[in-house]
């Protein structure tokens, strides 16, 4: 599953905590960890920032964790109690 497809995926399987709103705007962002990898400015933890279209409330996803999974559709299902 290309990016596109994954932001698409989590953006329309989004469902607000908060007010039960479906459906979300996808953020992305990398981040450097500690040590070398801090140093040297290597990216290697990445995320995904969904927000609610209604009210704004933000959840965060490990984005290494969802593309590791071999069938993701069903772990968003699972994630999101679809």
């Amino acid at each position: 599953m290309n990016r596109k497809e994954l932001d698409n995926l989590l953006s329309q399987k989004f469902v607000c905590a908060k007010c039960n709103q479906q459906g979300g705007r996808v953020d992305r962002l990398a981040m450097a960890g500690t040590g070398l990898s801090r140093l040297f400015e290597i990216q290697h933890h990445r995320f995904a920032f969904v927000s609610c279209h209604n009210c704004g409330y933000t959840e965060v996803f490990n984005l290494s964790t969802l593309e590791g999974k071999d069938n993701l559709g069903t772990f968003l299902d699972i994630l999101f109690m679809d």
